[in-house]
Parts: C-alpha cells; structure tokens; sequence
C-alpha cells in the first residue's frame, strides 16, 4: 500500500491553522488533530480544511491556511488584526484590497465619501478604518484572489491619527 494514502489530503502534518503549531494527521482518516483547537477534517472534493467544532473553512495557498469567510464581521476582524500587527512593526497601511468575491458581502459595511464633496468618482469612495478600499482583480488574472481574502498595501511609519481603533462602530 501507499504510504501516502494512509494520510489525508495535506500529507502526515500540517500547522495548525489557528495556532500555525505542527499537527499530526490520524492515519486512515481525512483528519488533523491540534491539542489545542480540536479535529480539522480535510475536504478532497474541493481543497478545504474544516473546523469540526466552529464549522470554518480554511484553504491554502503558499503554504499559508486563509479563512473562507461567510460573514463580513468575521473579514473585517481579520483585517483590523492585520493593521494592528502592522502598526506594532513600526508601518502604516495606504490602502486595502479585498478579494472580490467579498464585495458583496462587505459592500453594506465600507464607509462612503460623497463623491460631490470629496471630488472623487464613486468607486474611490469606499472605506475601511479610514483607508481607501478597492477589491481585486478577477480571479482568472490573478489565481490567488480564489484564495487570499486581502492585502494591504504599506509604507514605513505609524499613522498619523491611528484610526483602525473603530473596529465595529
């Protein structure tokens, strides 16, 4: 027999998409055990790797797990994490991409500008934390938009007023 099909989908271990720690997989099953969050379950169908407990899906690419989000505050969150972690190394972000297949999801929770007073068209209005928001290219002209939920472009310094403070106002 194979060694590798003894093993889920992802090979003998993978990091912990919660706490990147290494864990085993149980043979003979499609599931990852972490001491620490519990089972995840590998999908083969369609490449995702399940929570058991919480239900999320996790899909990855360069060797990183991304959330599949289903629900804006969940997207939001993750990206107010990331500028705090940029902020503490000493960096600013300009600008937020997110993935298109959350536009739709998000496009209730993005700050609007009045295009008539700011001067600006429509689609450089949206926000977020008050950084310009723009969604990404089409999947087809960039693969790991299928993937990634976000980017953020930055600069070295600290904000001037740090407004990423208003997560969910």
């Amino acid at each position: 027999m194979n060694p590798g099909l003894q093993y889920p989908m992802f090979g003998p271990e993978i990091q912990c998409p919660h706490c990147r720690q290494t864990i085993p997989a149980l043979t003979l099953t499609d599931t990852y055990l972490c001491s620490r969050h519990g089972a995840f379950e590998a999908n083969p169908k369609n490449g995702e790797l399940i929570h058991l407990q919480s239900g999320r899906h996790w899909q990855r690419w360069n060797n990183e797990w991304y959330r599949q989000h289903t629900h804006p505050d969940g997207i939001r969150f993750e990206i107010h994490e990331a500028l705090d972690k940029l902020y503490t190394q000493g960096f600013r972000a300009t600008r937020v991409i997110i993935a298109r297949r959350y536009q739709e999801l998000m496009s209730g929770y993005l700050e609007r500008s009045t295009p008539w007073r700011s001067g600006q068209p429509e689609a450089a209005a949206a926000r977020l934390y008050g950084l310009p928001v723009e969604f990404s290219p089409d999947t087809s002209d960039d693969a790991c938009w299928e993937v990634i939920n976000f980017d953020l472009e930055k600069e070295p310094g600290v904000p001037v007023r740090y407004p990423y403070f208003r997560l969910f106002e």
